[in-house]
């Protein structure tokens, strides 16, 4: 897949773009089902499939104060999207001057000059331009005039109520990791770096690695069973606490990761989380002796459920 910044109003000449624009934070299954839309229509003929999104997310720029943690870096947005058979992400960097185009300007300038798309995907409920002045009637109208056809999917559903960025973030807040693949049809995933810390878990016979990770959004804090992914390897059985690490004084939020089976140096490594569930909330602990004892069951419990099919 080909990741380009779109700087300039120039056409870039793929052949016969069927796209589809939006944020794409977490690229949630509602996202997926606008893309494989796309990718279908480009397979069937022979065109280029394009997803448009924007960086920075556009609330950063509007409204800073009330803009909500990221779900992905655009790293990770841009190999979900390769996975789902995207030709190319067109990143366009969003600005005041991007906010205050009209709808016409903007189908005229960014769809047909710039991608020179024949088809938008878009969902029902899309809007773009100033004050998100155009709708999907609009947005057909203005495709009628510059030569691209408009396709438009209802909100996909997930216990009755549509699938969405926010029911996500609101889910990994409250630590339910077990609800995030029915929005996202995968877990939930952080990355990082390992580095060196306080060398707690070691004294407790229990290696941590420490990960700094790169991702805005983490679950809630808990314990958490999941898989660990070293770079250029396969998972690895883990449990994962996310905290302050109350029983030694509350100290930085840390997300610190105990492989099962795993025997070898980890820092300065690259580490992918994905959460499979939560065992139990973060808590204070009388002494070193009683969080080593619910470690103990923490892990037995870990690896309970990261054996079942």
């Amino acid at each position: 897949m080909e990741l380009v910044r779109l700087e300039s109003a120039s056409r870039r000449g793929w052949p016969a773009p069927a796209m589809t624009v939006g944020n794409f934070d977490g690229v949630h299954l509602g996202h997926q089902a606008l893309v494989r839309a796309a990718v279908a229509d480009a397979r069937a003929r022979g065109g280029t499939a394009v997803v448009l999104t924007f960086d920075p997310h556009p609330s950063r720029v509007l409204s800073p104060h009330r803009a909500p943690s990221a779900l992905m870096t655009l790293e990770q947005k841009a190999e979900v999207l390769d996975a789902l058979g995207v030709d190319v992400l067109a990143v366009l960097p969003f600005t005041l001057e991007l906010s205050r185009m009209s709808p016409e300007e903007f189908a005229r300038r960014v769809l047909r000059e710039e991608v020179g798309a024949r088809l938008v995907v878009v969902g029902a409920n899309f809007r773009f331009g100033r004050a998100r002045a155009g709708d999907v009637a609009r947005l057909r109208e203005l495709g009628g005039e510059m030569g691209f056809a408009v396709e438009a999917l209802p909100p996909l559903l997930h216990e009755g109520e549509p699938i969405s960025s926010s029911r996500v973030r609101e889910a990994l807040a409250r630590g339910a990791v077990e609800v995030v693949p029915a929005l996202l049809g995968r877990r939930c995933f952080v990355d990082g770096t390992v580095m060196r810390g306080a060398g707690r878990g070691r004294e407790l016979g229990i290696p941590t690695a420490n990960l700094d990770v790169i991702n805005e959004t983490l679950p809630g804090g808990g314990v958490y069973a999941a898989w660990a992914r070293l770079e250029g390897g396969g998972p690895e059985r883990a449990v994962v606490n996310i905290g302050r690490r109350p029983t030694f004084g509350a100290g930085e939020l840390i997300l610190e990761a105990h492989l099962l089976d795993f025997d070898g140096d980890l820092y300065g490594r690259r580490l992918r989380v994905e959460f499979q569930a939560r065992l139990r909330e973060e808590r204070a602990f009388s002494g070193a002796s009683a969080l080593r004892e619910q470690i103990g069951r923490d892990l037995a419990e870990a690896r309970r459920l990261l054996s079942e099919p």
